[in-house]
């Protein structure tokens, strides 16, 4: 078995729909985060690999794991990430989390309701914020609205690539139920353009999505690291930009992602505005328990 790396789909953290570690983040937390991103997107292309069984998925998927542990030294991201969160002193819980999500990527397509899918965001999205929580040391009180938004981060995704996972994956996040109450089933996600009542079941979606990411607006006020407000704010903009366009445009046959340009603008407003802010806030003690302390 090759190692993983070969099986890179070529998709970077400059790519992603919201920013990785971008220029905002203190320099010194870059190398965590990057070896994060890096160690996960190997398993998401892996379990997105057209043309891997679920087996060879699932067995690769451990693999990562047992390197990320220490058990094997077989994939090179596992043995990065493992390095850099001994010297940072973080757990890898989060990294395990979304393992688990990528397995059940592989061996579960569709989701009922709801609440089906927010329970696979609790590991497939909501890890990734509170990794970068714990790798600016902010106090764990800070989850609940970073879960939040997180799940809305990863929701829209979903509405965005609704129709490519359906056509190439056979894949559905979108929920059954909120398919059915409109009269549909999953095939209408194969049409060339959206059917009146899809568009208005994913824009009840995306209303929802809305009300999410609500949640997590005093976020960037609890946090401690101002640049990390800074770029929470950022991405909650763009977030609220991509809601908004996914209310009004069909994801099968019009555009539904912010260029770079529209990304840089919209990220800088709410970053500024952020700052703006800051001095009115009410600081949190920091939490310096790491995550396997806990």
């Amino acid at each position: 078995m090759s190692a993983s790396a070969e099986l890179r789909s070529g998709k970077g953290h400059r790519d992603e729909n919201f920013p990785v570690a971008s220029w905002i983040i203190k320099r010194k937390h870059r190398p965590p985060i990057l070896a994060f991103y890096e160690f996960v997107r190997v398993a998401d292309d892996i379990a997105d690999h057209p043309n891997l069984a679920p087996q060879e998925k699932l067995a690769r998927l451990d693999r990562l794991e047992a390197s990320l542990l220490g058990d094997s030294d077989e994939e090179s991201e596992g043995i990065a990430l493992r390095a850099i969160l001994r010297d940072c002193r973080l757990s890898p819980r989060h990294a395990q989390d979304l393992l688990r999500a990528f397995r059940q990527d592989v061996t579960k397509l569709r989701y009922a309701d709801w609440d089906d899918l927010i329970g696979y965001c609790t590991y497939s999205a909501m890890p990734v914020g509170r990794f970068v929580l714990d790798v600016h040391a902010e106090s764990h009180s800070t989850w609940p609205a970073s879960d939040a938004l997180c799940a809305a981060l990863q929701v829209i995704n979903h509405l965005q690539d609704c129709a490519k996972d359906f056509r190439q994956l056979d894949r559905v996040y979108i929920p059954l139920d909120a398919l059915s109450s409109h009269g549909l089933t999953v095939d209408a996600l194969g049409a060339a353009r959206a059917s009146p009542a899809l568009k208005t079941c994913l824009s009840e979606l995306a209303a929802c999505t809305g009300v999410l990411l609500r949640q997590s607006h005093t976020l960037p006020a609890l946090v401690n690291d101002s640049r990390l407000a800074a770029e929470i704010a950022a991405i909650q903009g763009m977030a609220e930009r991509l809601i908004a366009i996914l209310q009004t445009r069909d994801p099968l046959s019009e555009p539904v992602h912010l260029s770079k340009r529209a990304m840089l603008a919209t990220g800088m407003r709410a970053a500024a505005f952020c700052l703006l802010r800051r001095p009115f806030r009410t600081p949190l003690p920091l939490d310096r328990r790491r995550a396997h302390e806990t």
